[in-house]
């Protein structure tokens, strides 16, 4: 497993370094699977030295080897979240599968979409951060990704010997009967919440962008972690809204990126939401 962990975390640098290359692209509307990356400064070409994750912003010092200019913090951090979010995902995805029986189909599918999902979520949590914007071009094709992933889901564990089906859980906690009602309910759910207050706000407290967003995060999830998420999002959210406006002069009307807030609540409620949802029901009954 520690071998499959490492392989996986270089794996998720790589990617990282080219979810880095998509966010810039889209930035300049330029395409992000053709052509060599170059400096943003100087416009260079760079060498595959200069692209060897993590290690390259270390070895050049933080700075571009031909025009010498600073190179963000953007780079070694997306490509490090990645790396420990790949990690993370293929552990947590793991410990749900029945091992005793091997890999299954479904079990590759599984850390698969979910990668897949994580790539999607960097590029929308990173561009909603810098430029206050979730960009239909990334937020749809991982709606339609989650849309036809769930019926597959649900095919697949269907065809799994009995005992198989008897033992293996499903991400999130459903059951295979339920599973497709369970994370449209949730979609539609989170996305007429956020229409909601779209409509009541007249569009001044989230985007409507915010609301396919919703509507992909509980596709990833299900009920109840939806739930959880959202609470979530809007608890971090007001937290860090009141820590800007005490120490950072923002006003009550200043522009703040949502799509972080989601996104950080989605994978708190991913990786210990049932935990959570268990403890909160436990103080309770």
């Amino acid at each position: 497993m520690i071998i499959y962990c490492l392989l996986i975390f270089i794996f998720g640098l790589i990617v990282g370094s080219f979810l880095n290359c998509a966010i810039y692209r889209l930035e300049k509307k330029e395409s992000f699977l053709q052509g060599r990356s170059y400096c943003p400064h100087c416009k260079r070409a760079l060498a595959w030295c200069d692209l060897v994750p993590l290690i390259s912003f270390i070895a050049l010092k933080r700075r571009c080897r031909y025009c010498k200019k600073p190179i963000s913090w953007q780079y070694p951090l997306v490509e490090l979240a990645t790396g420990i979010l790949f990690v993370s995902i293929f552990w947590h995805l793991s410990l749900g599968f029945d091992l005793s029986f091997g890999f299954c189909h479904l079990d590759f599918l599984t850390i698969l979409y979910y990668l897949l999902i994580a790539c999607f979520l960097i590029v929308i949590f990173v561009y909603d951060l810098k430029h206050f914007i979730i960009l239909d071009k990334v937020l749809i094709p991982a709606i339609i990704l989650s849309i036809f992933y769930r019926p597959l889901e649900s095919i697949i564990n269907y065809q799994l010997s009995p005992a198989r089906i008897a033992t293996q859980s499903v991400v999130g906690g459903q059951s295979v009967a339920g599973g497709i009602i369970n994370y449209l309910c949730a979609a539609f759910g989170a996305a007429g919440l956020f229409l909601l207050i779209y409509l009541i706000s007249r569009g001044k407290w989230i985007g409507f962008a915010d609301i396919k967003l919703a509507m992909l995060l509980g596709l990833i999830l299900g009920w109840p972690k939806i739930a959880l998420s959202l609470f979530l999002s809007f608890f971090i959210g007001a937290i860090i809204g009141i820590g800007l406006i005490v120490f950072s002069g923002k006003k009550l009307k200043s522009e703040i990126p949502f799509a972080p807030f989601l996104i950080a609540g989605t994978l708190i409620a991913f990786f210990w939401g049932q935990g959570l949802i268990n403890w909160y029901f436990s103080l309770i009954f």
